[in-house]
């Protein structure tokens, strides 16, 4: 009695361990082929503003190899996420209808699109303007400004990834609004919450002028619209699924 039951499970999981060693698979060889694209990546980042001009220097032995090695796995997650997202896609499709395949498959490219967008926004509007501030800081109180080359690179990923992360709310909402978790009627009541929200997000990654904050409130506020209107299509949509199938039951029924 048991095994029909073991047997499905099992395959589920041998298909899980396939996939899982895919992915694994894929990280490896683009981490090798990172480690020989880390050093033009590196040159590039201290030959463009901010870097430019500047020393970056090494606080420790092993400040050197944590930097190439962490560039080198960036460069990995960055070749590796389409991949992880398309194995994903393609291990869960078995339990979509055909509609939600397609619809599913649709976030993909737009999910890394919109990731690509947050981390261009991020690293060549942002933080510049960040580090610029920090920099007058310093010389304000009349430090002398040296900087390691893991300090550097730790401070612009605390500016940089979150901006990429709010990048992904359309993606966020079109999600739950598809499960039915979140309707486009939710997202204009907490409207004022939510400027509100987003006016602290903007100015606590920003230096304290009013320009630099208003530069990054904007698109973070034509995020939220967008996703307001993306969420009233996918929420219309939806409804109308619902009632189309809602009738054809009663069809059958009758």
């Amino acid at each position: 009695m048991s095994r029909p039951f073991s047997m499905p499970v099992l395959s589920h999981v041998s298909e899980l361990r396939k996939r899982l060693i895919i992915v694994a698979s894929v990280f490896a060889v683009s981490m090798v082929g990172g480690m020989f694209a880390a050093p033009s990546i590196l040159n590039y980042m201290k030959s463009a503003p901010p870097a430019s001009g500047m020393t970056w220097n090494a606080f420790s032995p092993w400040d050197g190899i944590q930097l190439y090695m962490s560039v080198s796995a960036i460069l990995a997650f960055a070749v590796t996420l389409p991949v992880a997202l398309h194995q994903l896609w393609a291990f869960v499709k078995h339990g979509l209808s055909d509609r939600e395949r397609t619809a599913t498959l649709r976030y993909i490219p737009f999910s890394l699109g919109c990731l690509a967008c947050g981390l261009a926004f991020g690293y060549y509007v942002v933080f510049p303007m960040s580090f610029s501030f920090v920099s007058s800081v310093a010389q304000r109180m009349s430090l002398v400004e040296t900087y390691g080359a893991s300090q550097y690179f730790r401070f612009m990923l605390n500016v940089v990834i979150p901006i990429a992360v709010a990048f992904e709310l359309p993606i966020v909402v079109m999600f739950l609004t598809g499960i039915g978790a979140l309707t486009p009627y939710k997202l204009r009541k907490l409207r004022r919450a939510a400027y509100v929200v987003l006016v602290v997000v903007s100015t606590a990654i920003t230096p304290p002028d009013f320009l630099s904050a208003f530069i990054v409130l904007i698109p973070l506020v034509i995020l939220y619209e967008g996703s307001v209107w993306l969420s009233g299509s996918v929420y219309r949509k939806r409804t109308e699924r619902i009632a189309l199938a809602g009738a054809a039951a009663e069809g059958s029924a009758g």
